[in-house]
């Protein structure tokens, strides 16, 4: 008998169906034979599935069988498809009805026991499901929240191999999940909030139109002067995740094996601070079995980089597409993926070894031109993808002893919510742009309008700074986003004095 079943696999962070086709020969050697371009893990499902059957009181026939993955030159990898494989093989040896599976996609790794474990990609799955006007979707338990945000689909959550035979047999019955909560755009209930800060306002006001306008940022500044205390603390002015976003974000964090049992949408904007021994496939993604990495897992949130200078020169570099294309592309010889990485940037670096240059109270024990090495281990053309360059000097005593609270992040992420409505409105009907960091240069030059007087001004900064072309863009967006939070149309002066002092490793006088 032949039968073919829907199953899915994840090809960068969409899936793609896969058809589970399975025929019991005849005559021919008898035994198991898997086709379809499997990887070792789906090749080890014969084990899996035998031991799953002895256990669960099933049956594996004495014939041949041929399990065919089409289609046959894309590659099958991970154990989602041992649920798909064993129920085919069942409904081949007419053990369970044949069209009982109709309209059904089926994913889960199984134990030895034939219980059901959790699978990555299922929200993927569920997506592709919907597409292909598939009406339901039997996955693990613990992958039924993740799946069940998908509207359209009916999507039953099972324990064992042992209990999805029974429901598709008619002998049990399996309410569809449901998504654990419904998503709105509202705030978050964040831990940490900027009324807790003492002090630092100019870095305050920094981080506030690096969030409202979605630029990169460098903090630099002396040890335990509060630049990853701050960084922490920027998620918490962000706008909501719009459900669109949060879909995508979702789907990736699935992709990635993050998203735990009754979990549905992520409803806050991720997070993501890895260490600097991380390598250059931990951050852009890849690997033998291709996964998002740290700069894909930040997508629509925070990507922060704590002691910049200490990640390997090569690792940064990687940054550079990224950070320009809002995308990362990883192609290896088996395979080509593409992975969503539109994050904000927020690096936080000493100023120099010792961690003093420039300190109002101690003094630097560097000796001559280390500071200058020690900046250049971070490369130019990196260094012009961050709009704001933000010097973080210790708070005093007299500040960190003062019982008065710094203003709230509910008050400051206001701001950046109307900054982001007034983009979205100047923006609305271009593709892929929604803040004034993703301008390209011919929207700069439509957008970013500047008087005579503003004009000179810049002109001045960047022939006594030396900045590059790349410099000269970013300082015009920052300005446009200041202008935003001011409610202004146009962009004067202040607007571009201030996004100018925002260029501070620009200058020739730093590290010299």
């Amino acid at each position: 008998m032949f039968v073919r079943i829907a199953a899915g696999a994840v090809a960068g962070i969409d899936a793609v169906t896969v058809s589970v086709e399975v025929n019991v020969a005849a005559a021919g050697q008898l035994g198991l034979f898997l086709v379809g371009l499997p990887d070792n893990a789906v090749k080890e499902s014969e084990q899996r599935i035998r031991s799953a059957f002895e256990n669960t009181g099933l049956r594996m026939t004495g014939k041949k069988l041929v399990v065919n993955l089409a289609p046959a030159d894309l590659r099958k990898e991970g154990a989602g498809f041992d649920l798909p494989i064993a129920v085919g093989i069942l409904a081949a040896t007419e053990q369970v009805p044949a069209e009982a599976l109709d309209g059904t996609m089926l994913a889960g790794e199984l134990s030895l026991d034939g219980t059901l474990k959790p699978v990555r990609g299922i929200l993927p799955m569920a997506v592709k499901a919907r597409e292909e006007g598939l009406r339901r979707l039997i996955v693990p338990c613990d992958n039924a929240c993740e799946a069940a945000v998908v509207e359209g689909v009916e999507v039953i959550g099972a324990a064992s191999l042992g209990e999805t035979v029974e429901y598709l047999r008619g002998d049990r019955t399996i309410a569809p999940a449901a998504a654990s909560a419904a998503f709105a755009e509202e705030e978050g209930g964040y831990a940490e909030d900027f009324a807790d800060v003492k002090g630092q306002a100019a870095v305050k006001r920094a981080l506030e139109i690096a969030a409202a306008g979605g630029h990169n940022v460098l903090m630099i500044g002396a040890p335990g002067s509060g630049k990853t205390m701050l960084a922490r603390r920027l998620p918490s002015i962000l706008p909501p995740l719009t459900l669109d976003e949060a879909l995508e974000t979702t789907k990736i964090h699935s992709v990635a094996g993050k998203i735990g049992a009754h979990r549905g949408l992520l409803a806050e904007r991720p997070f993501r601070a890895p260490h600097h021994l991380s390598s250059q496939v931990a951050l852009i993604g890849g690997g033998q079995s291709p996964r998002p990495g740290e700069v894909s897992l930040a997508h629509n949130g925070i990507l922060f980089l704590d002691e910049l200078p200490e990640f390997g020169r090569n690792v940064l570099e990687v940054l550079r597409q990224p950070l320009e294309e809002r995308r990362i592309t990883v192609s290896r010889a088996r395979y080509s993926v593409e992975y969503p990485a539109n994050f904000t940037l927020v690096a936080a670096m000493n100023p120099c070894p010792c961690g003093y240059y420039n300190h109002p109270t101690r003094e630097c024990t560097c000796p001559p031109g280390a500071v200058h090495r020690y900046l250049g281990r971070i490369s130019g053309p990196l260094m012009d993808r961050i709009d704001l360059h933000i010097e973080v000097t210790p708070v005093s005593i007299q500040e960190m002893a003062s019982a008065e609270r710094g203003e709230p992040s509910a008050a400051i992420r206001r701001r950046v919510v109307r900054a982001h409505e007034v983009q979205r409105d100047r923006f609305r009907g271009v593709a892929g742009v929604y803040t004034n960091a993703m301008m390209t240069g011919r929207m700069v030059r439509e957008y970013c309008p500047i008087d005579a007087e503003a004009r000179t001004l810049l002109e001045r900064a960047m022939e006594r700074l030396s900045l590059s072309a790349r410099a000269y863009d970013r300082i015009l967006k920052v300005a446009r986003t200041i202008a935003d939070l001011a409610g202004d149309e146009r962009i004067g002066t202040a607007p571009i004095a201030e996004a100018i002092g925002y260029r501070s490793l620009d200058r020739e006088s730093w590290g010299r």
